[in-house]
């Protein structure tokens, strides 16, 4: 009875770490160096697109995918909420949302998610491989967490939280740490746009 009443323990504390598997991940803050700030990866028509594309503009990035239970979907409705707050000045910066679930995170999928949240955040997505690189650059860690014995289509994915700005020449400006109020990560971009 006792071990039973132990396995039943260890499996709802797997199930738990299961939900919970973006969190383990570091948050981004602004100690991170090395960052190269360049992806080339698709739109949801599939056209490539790399940080070239948006020169002259500030990006503000993040990386998740479209099944995250609660970091994903914070982070887009803060993204949205910058967007209104910087108001005129919002033009000037594309938000993008770069998914590490390729395998189901299709285009088609990508832009649902996205407009939902608000119609100028670009969802990107690419290859596997295309994906792990414009991870690697912008040091984001990622990897997919699956119970023991669950079908291969089900997993969570854990993934470094927050994101990060670019600025109108494609260079690293600056790491928004996730759960940051978003008044000031918006003050913070309009002191950028007002003076580059």
């Amino acid at each position: 009875m006792i071990r039973l009443a132990a396995v039943l323990l260890a499996l709802l504390l797997a199930g738990q770490a299961y939900a919970q598997a973006d969190h383990s991940l570091e948050l981004l803050s602004d100690a991170t160096p090395g960052i190269i700030p360049r992806y080339l990866l698709q739109d949801p028509n599939g056209r490539s697109v790399t940080s070239e594309n948006f020169r002259g503009r500030f990006q503000l990035i993040s990386f998740g995918y479209t099944y995250c239970p609660d970091i994903c979907p914070t982070t887009l409705v803060d993204m949205a909420e910058i967007l209104k707050q910087l108001g005129d000045s919002a033009p000037r910066v594309q938000p993008i949302f770069i998914s590490v679930d390729p395998e189901r995170d299709t285009g088609k999928v990508l832009k649902t998610y996205t407009e939902f949240f608000d119609p100028r955040i670009l969802g990107l997505t690419a290859s596997p491989a295309l994906v792990r690189r414009a991870a690697d650059n912008f040091k984001i860690r990622y990897a997919k967490v699956r119970e023991p014995g669950a079908a291969t289509d089900r997993y969570a994915v854990d993934h470094s939280a927050g994101m990060i700005l670019l600025g109108p020449d494609g260079a690293f400006v600056k790491k928004f740490a996730f759960a940051m109020p978003v008044t000031e990560i918006s003050e913070q971009i309009r002191k950028f746009i007002e003076n580059p």
